[in-house]
């Protein structure tokens, strides 16, 4: 497998990104390959919150809260999924496949041996995430969950329809200038950090192929998984849930979310972040606050 790795040099002086790097290159199945993670707080806690990111973007998207889960005491990991962020890229688009990287984020919950895990996701990181959470379900014990789905072999809406064709349109799309659009309170600093694991387009196989594996259709891979998912959130799910929805998100906004909440056993009704977009961490220091007050 050709393996491309972003220069150490473009992740310098990210705003409001002073993490240190952490890497494991020993995941089962995945030999030659580096995941990046950031691992936050007291690695003792008693708690750890995971924080899943999607696509296009990589774990800078939850610095805003990943300080606030710090702080409270507990640890916070945050991988970078292959293919973005400081993660190893596979320079073929077709290796990036819908078990590749679930299997691999697994892998990787098994080789920290994370518990009493709290589930933060949105986008790609719940549809993920919350599929995985069956069949680990005694690693976790809360969910903070945020724009995302759980798809079983039909599309999310015509949101998701438009932005697809999109996406395949934009070989080598610009991903910073794509997420300030939606997010206009962002720094041009912080728009240009959404590029930096990007030197050029053969680095974005991963952000080419993530709208084409969502299980549209029945015999796609991750029906099944949904399927299992949707089960086990409506009926066999006993942790606690905070939600909380970019209300201004055209793909996974409040329609999405309302039906969600219907599938997540005991989910109390969400917060809800007017002006928030799909990549509603970016309004996260609210979020992280008052789903730790839930909690308490």
């Amino acid at each position: 497998m050709d393996i491309l790795r972003t220069p150490d040099e473009r992740f310098a002086g990210l705003p409001g990104f002073e993490f240190a790097p952490h890497y494991l290159d020993d995941l089962p199945g995945f030999a030659g390959l580096r995941m990046h993670y950031l691992d936050e707080g007291p690695a003792g806690a008693a708690e750890t919150f995971l924080c899943l990111h999607g696509q296009p973007t990589w774990s800078y998207l939850y610095r805003r809260m990943i300080p606030i889960f710090a702080a409270a005491g507990a640890r916070v990991v945050a991988p970078d999924m292959f293919g973005f962020g400081r993660s190893d890229k596979p320079a073929d688009d077709g290796a990036y496949t819908y078990h590749f990287h679930r299997d691999s984020l697994m892998r990787f919950i098994e080789r920290l041996d994370l518990r009493n895990v709290t589930l933060v996701c949105q986008d790609w990181g719940g549809l993920y995430g919350l599929t995985i959470v069956p069949d680990m379900a005694e690693r976790f014990s809360r969910l903070i969950v945020m724009n995302t789905t759980i798809p079983v072999g039909e599309s999310p809406g015509p949101g998701f329809d438009a932005w697809k064709a999109f996406n395949r349109s934009q070989p080598d799309l610009a991903i910073g200038r794509m997420i300030g659009r939606g997010t206009p309170h962002l720094t041009p600093a912080e728009i240009a950090a959404y590029d930096a694991p990007y030197p050029d387009a053969r680095y974005k196989g991963g952000v080419r192929r993530f709208p084409e594996l969502v299980p549209v259709s029945p015999e796609m891979d991750g029906v099944a998984e949904g399927l299992r998912a949707r089960e086990f959130w409506s009926n066999t799910w006993q942790g606690q849930s905070f939600m909380a929805v970019g209300m201004a998100d055209p793909v996974l906004g409040p329609p999405a979310m309302t039906f969600l909440r219907g599938l997540i056993r005991h989910c109390p009704a969400p917060l809800e972040i007017a002006g928030g977009g799909h990549f509603v961490q970016e309004w996260g220091e609210e979020i992280a606050i008052r789903a730790l007050e839930s909690f308490a």
